[in-house]
């Protein structure tokens, strides 16, 4: 999908993407730039949209379990 930059430097998201993210006229967008592409992230979303972001751990790691391997880790 592609989009073309306008005399001011403007862009039109295109409707499949503003759907996917759920964006409103209004909405704040964030640009993330890596080494050769941009990542747009949208900004003030619900907490329910966070929703499976991060993958459930494959097992239950206790806080006792983290602590000993921070503080291998660390010294």
């Amino acid at each position: 999908m592609s989009v073309t930059i306008t005399s001011k430097g403007q862009v039109t998201i295109p409707k499949m993407v503003r759907s996917k993210l759920h964006l409103k006229t209004g909405d704040k967008l964030e640009f993330i730039l890596h080494q050769n592409s941009v990542e747009i992230i949208p900004i003030g979303g619900s907490v329910k949209d966070l929703k499976g972001m991060v993958a459930k751990p494959d097992r239950v790691v206790s806080l006792d379990e983290m602590d000993r391997v921070i503080r291998e880790q660390a010294g």
